[in-house]
């Protein structure tokens, strides 16, 4: 014989002026929700979990999400299903795991454009990072490079930032998309720096990278794992790093600080984050694993090897990351007036 669950609609014995038998039946329904809640997170991971990532493939969440898969999959006993969904500076994938069902197979990597600056560059944003997305993980860390095309004449970062300010809107300046982080470096340097390089966005790293090579763009604004093999080749001139010290993976590049521009400092970064009042048994069980992946020999030394830093945290810290970072960037945005494409 099936177990009957008892029916939460109104009974005709539940019809009498009291409503005591509807309360009770009600009551019993509310209660075996709590219940099964919980179960269901017990018994996750069942099935492969979907990983949107907001960019196409090449770029660096692409390359970060699957250096971390095989860590992540023996951890959770499932398989990652990469799933890229790039546009609109991350917007289009963010936005399909806000509305994905809150049951833990459904999950976004994703960059600061996504998670926090697009609010401040969108006038219509489909979700909202903070009310529609909950936070799980930070997952690491990544400064950018600015890069010419070899015929460029400019060989060092100093000859560029004089070439500019000598040809107001002559330079182009290729970047991942408007709002992300590697747009906001490009307008912060224009903002410090005085000058006026035209921005000139595209969906994602790996077509600004093309854009650079071709010479269809004077210079780009890259993430390492995108760049540095280009850079070590010689098929593109590293002028300057946005973070405040030089890289070891770049030694011979200076910081845009020592190049003049006093104070600059940008990073990238990336986040896990899945649908909002997805449990929090999902959340502390996604947070331990990528936590524990992060910090593997292995990750960590191939992480480095692209210039990317692992960064480890809980849910809390993480969420109150993203809403400083939102406060941070939007001044930014408000300065330069940058819009979306």
């Amino acid at each position: 014989m099936f177990s009957r669950t008892p029916s939460c609609r109104p009974q005709p014995a539940d019809l009498r002026p009291a409503s005591w038998g509807r309360r009770r039946v009600l009551a019993g329904c509310a209660a075996a929700a709590l219940i099964a809640g919980p179960a269901a997170a017990q018994d996750y991971p069942s099935q492969p979990i979907r990983v949107i990532v907001t960019f196409p493939p090449g770029g660096s969440t692409d390359i970060i999400a699957r250096v971390l898969s095989g860590g992540i999959e023996r951890r959770l006993g499932r398989p990652l299903v990469i799933e890229n969904r790039s546009g609109a500076g991350g917007n289009i994938g963010m936005d399909v795991v806000a509305k994905a069902p809150p049951d833990g197979y459904t999950l976004g990597i994703g960059a600061a454009g996504a998670l926090a600056v697009n609010p401040s560059l969108y006038p219509a944003m489909p979700y909202d990072p903070v009310r529609d997305l909950s936070a799980v993980a930070m997952i690491a860390e990544i400064p950018f490079v600015l890069v010419a095309n070899p015929g460029q004449p400019a060989r060092t970062l100093p000859e560029l930032l004089a070439a500019a300010r000598a040809r107001p809107d002559g330079l182009t300046v290729a970047h991942g998309g408007n709002g992300t982080a590697m747009h906001l470096s490009a307008e912060l340097l224009n903002q410090m720096a005085e000058l006026r390089i035209v921005n000139v966005p595209f969906r994602g790293t790996g077509p600004s990278v093309t854009a650079v090579l071709s010479g269809s763009t004077d210079l780009g604004m890259l993430d390492l794992p995108s760049s540095l093999t280009l850079i070590r080749e010689g098929k593109v001139r590293a002028l300057g790093v946005t973070s405040a010290r030089r890289l070891a993976a770049l030694p011979d590049v200076p910081t845009f600080g020592e190049a003049g521009v006093a104070g600059y400092e940008s990073v990238g970064w990336f986040g896990l984050v899945a649908p909002a009042r997805t449990p929090d048994t999902i959340i502390a069980r996604l947070n331990g694993a990528f936590n524990e992946a992060l910090r593997e020999p292995q990750v960590v030394e191939r992480l480095g090897t692209l210039g990317v830093e692992p960064r480890t945290g809980s849910p809390a810290e993480f969420a109150a990351f993203v809403r400083s970072e939102g406060a941070k960037w939007a001044e930014v945005v408000r300065v330069s007036g940058a819009k979306p494409e």
